[in-house]
């Protein structure tokens, strides 16, 4: 698919107004930064473009929608404004309608809408479903249980966290775009051998307090080419939630569960037990069932902020089951990084072996050596020479013998 533009931005005008006279207002500051990440990612200049709403109002542009079939992605900066405005909505469903007749609304189970989300916000009702599923991109944190946006006016550290969270989009933008770039291309088949797909991992959620984490760990995980599971939101129904995990698990050679001091949000369901905890019970099951490779990393010294947290960190330490398959690492998360790429390395070098070995068995041409009971002991070395020589060898089954 060829497209002129490779992102829209929609907002809502007052979420771009400056907190002080002599500053950018938010929207326009992160458009900023996102196009030139985004240009550094993919070689080439960014084409991104927004309605610089001069009339100050939201108002529904049909110019803006008959742009859209020639737009790649959409970014959405949601707000509480921005729900409720109508037309902020309603870019967003056209966006949808528009790309269901242009390649889909989704690529390989990647959406072509992309959730930052500025402020927080109670609900994502008016927006489509697939929109709501899809992973967002948070741009605050907390302090003292209030959420702060990262805005660079707040400082230093809301200014570097501002700058990592743009990074990460547009590193994930920059990969949607190649692949959409990728299918437009011609290419020869025959003559260009398709790359060795690289492993899933299952990088499961986790609770606030290790989500930067978690994304610096799953922008180096993307960087070298493996598969991040999950890839959209997780459901928040129990019952949901299980079955997706389970589903996602399966695709998986590895799980890597990151534990802090809060326990996270609980879905609702029978168990009461938080997504984390949830997640690592079903890893576990998977890993008894199938021997999925799993990595817990608590970091040294963690306590937990409330009592529930206290006894899943204990039996995260103490209970085998609890713990299984898992290699549990206390380590600062630099050296639990080099950990987890020493364990894919082992994998991954187990599975061109294991798949050599299947397909060695199953081209191997099978002999049947016809002898009495009395020359077993003598066809010994001519078994053995025939298998050295990739020959499959069955034998007769004698009176007596179990079949």
């Amino acid at each position: 698919m060829s497209f002129d533009q490779h992102a829209f931005i929609s907002y809502a005008h007052i979420d771009n107004q400056p907190l002080t006279p002599d500053q950018k207002g938010w929207v326009s500051q992160f458009h900023a930064t996102f196009q030139i990440m985004l240009s550094q990612r993919i070689g080439a200049q960014a084409r991104i473009w927004r309605d610089n709403k001069l009339t100050g109002n939201d108002v529904f542009s049909q110019e803006i929608v008959g742009q859209f079939p020639k737009t790649a992605l959409l970014i959405s900066v949601l707000t509480p404004r921005y729900l409720k405005s109508e037309w902020c909505t309603r870019e967003v469903q056209e966006f949808c309608s528009s790309a269901l007749r242009n390649g889909g609304v989704t690529i390989d189970n990647k959406s072509r809408i992309f959730k930052v989300i500025k402020t927080p916000v109670d609900t994502l009702e008016t927006l489509p479903d697939v929109v709501q599923q899809s992973l967002g991109y948070e741009f605050y944190d907390f302090e003292e249980g209030e959420p702060r946006e990262l805005d660079p006016a707040f400082g230093e550290r809301a200014r570097q966290e501002f700058l990592r969270k743009v990074n990460k989009l547009s590193w994930d933008v920059a990969q949607l775009v190649k692949r959409l770039s990728s299918q437009s291309a011609p290419v020869d088949s025959e003559a260009v051998a398709a790359p060795q797909a690289k492993l899933a991992v299952y990088l499961a959620e986790c609770a606030r307090d290790k989500r930067v984490a978690r994304e610096m760990l799953e922008a180096e995980l993307k960087s070298h080419g493996y598969t991040v599971l999950p890839a959209s939101q997780l459901p928040l129904d129990e019952v949901e939630l299980v079955s997706e995990v389970r589903a996602q698990l399966a695709r998986c050679a590895l799980s890597i569960h990151l534990v802090g001091s809060s326990y996270g949000l609980i879905p609702d369901g029978p168990t009461q037990r938080s997504v984390v905890e949830l997640q690592n019970q079903l890893a576990a099951e998977r890993s008894r069932q199938a021997g999925l490779r799993r990595m817990i990393w608590i970091p040294d010294k963690t306590q937990g902020e409330h009592a529930r947290q206290q006894e899943f960190i204990k039996a995260l330490h103490l209970d085998a089951q609890v713990q299984y398959g898992a290699d549990l690492l206390t380590c600062d998360v630099e050296s639990f990084k080099g950990a987890v790429r020493a364990t894919l390395r082992q994998l991954e070098q187990r599975a061109p072996a294991a798949a050599a070995m299947a397909a060695s068995a199953a081209s191997a041409k099978t002999i049947h050596l016809l002898m009495d009971k009395d020359d077993r002991r003598d066809s010994v070395p001519l078994i053995k020479l025939l298998k050295s020589r990739g020959f499959a060898v069955t034998l007769p089954v004698f009176a007596g013998e179990a079949r």
